[in-house]
């Protein structure tokens, strides 16, 4: 859960110290790991505890910033093994592995309740620094989250400045509801022009996203030809604002999709559309739309939102979805003959293509769920 800390010029300046100097050292002690070999915790911090100690650094934070780098060298090290920097001997891999891993002097520290302690009551938090214990700082958040916060935060809280501003993101666990029994299912077919398009005929267009991005794109294409470091400032910028308003979107037909589910006591279908930008081959003009699409982030917070209410989630097979009529079965290319309709040419339904889409959806959810749910067979 994310709150927006309210700061003055004087407390503004024991933040940034404390976040510099704790990436600063955490630079250091990846260095000695590199040097040494060594990148276990417990081991790490024989070599490098009490220097933090002498650099200024308390004793949690000091734990904390030595915890920071062994838990991103365990993460290279995974990556490394899983090939997603490809064979050994590869560019990626070899330059990953040749390096000791760099700590941006911005990059967010962990603080657990020894260093950081919550007042919901005041709305004020008390936090370490390396200028001494900062008390009464004010934050704020919405109704909503300071009432998750106070309900479940539990764990660390991560200190982080976004383009000036000072958040902390504190850890929450929320309980899970138990899956209730769907009387139904609400197909869901999800597209790059209509996001999402329910079997109810419930649509979240995409238009204003892609108008959204297409703008970015403008100017993006005026500041890289500038290219100053300036230009390079405002190119990152913009592209964090692009990507948390891409997020935003799908926030919330995600929420207004789990909404209308746990209303109507019905489960969520959702296409498998694992692999399909390698599936389907589109124009030129259209690659860099389909590079964007953010198919796979819906479905993660359809999920994770549908699990809080205890709405239960399938994924059904995608292939001819929209090119099957949902009454007579036939299935055929031609019954889409435009990308807005279809025509089914043997028993003439017709309809908005991405609704028939969603029908069919629910329609395989439906045979899903009675396929697993189904009784075993009696011993012979």
């Amino acid at each position: 859960m994310q709150v927006k800390l309210l700061v003055e010029a004087v407390q503004v300046s024991a933040l940034a110290a404390t976040l510099h100097g704790c990436n600063e050292s955490a630079g250091w002690v990846s260095r000695i790991a590199f040097e040494h070999g060594v990148f276990r915790e417990y081991a790490l911090r024989k070599h490098t505890y009490a220097e933090l100690k002498a650099r200024g650094l308390g004793a949690q934070a000091a734990q904390h910033v030595i915890k920071k780098v062994a838990d991103a060298y365990a993460a290279l090290h995974a990556t490394i093994r899983a090939g997603n920097l490809g064979k050994a001997g590869s560019k990626r891999r070899v330059k990953a592995e040749s390096k000791p891993i760099v700590f941006r002097p911005d990059a967010a520290q962990p603080f657990d309740d020894r260093c950081l302690s919550w007042n919901h009551d005041a709305g004020t938090v008390s936090i370490w620094t390396t200028a001494g214990r900062m008390k009464d700082v004010r934050f704020a958040g919405s109704s909503d989250q300071l009432k998750t916060l106070r309900e479940y935060r539990k764990g660390e809280s991560d200190l982080v400045c976004r383009d000036g501003v000072w958040l902390l993101i504190a850890t929450c666990e929320i309980p899970e509801e138990p899956l209730f029994e769907p009387v139904d299912w609400l197909g869901v077919d999800r597209g790059i022009v209509n996001l999402a398009t329910t079997s109810d005929a419930d649509n979240f267009q995409g238009r204003g996203l892609d108008r959204y991005r297409r703008w970015h794109a403008r100017v993006r294409t005026e500041l890289q030809a500038r290219a100053t470091k300036s230009a390079t400032r405002r190119l990152k910028k913009r592209a964090r604002r692009e990507r948390r308003h891409s997020t935003h979107v799908n926030h919330r037909i995600a929420k207004q999709l789990v909404a209308v589910a746990e209303r109507t006591g019905r489960g969520i279908a959702l296409e498998d559309l694992s692999g399909i930008r390698d599936r389907v081959t589109v124009a030129r003009h259209q690659r860099a739309t389909h590079s964007c699409w953010p198919f796979h982030q819906l479905e993660a917070h359809v999920r994770y939102k549908a699990r809080r209410a205890g709405v239960p989630v399938l994924v059904v097979d995608a292939h001819y979805t929209s090119q099957m009529c949902p009454r007579c079965k036939h299935t055929s290319r031609s019954n889409r003959p435009a990308r807005d309709t279809f025509r089914c040419r043997r028993c003439g339904l017709a309809g908005p293509a991405d609704v028939v889409a969603a029908v069919n959806v629910r329609n395989r959810a439906r045979s899903a769920w009675v396929h697993v749910n189904a009784p075993e067979p009696a011993a012979a």
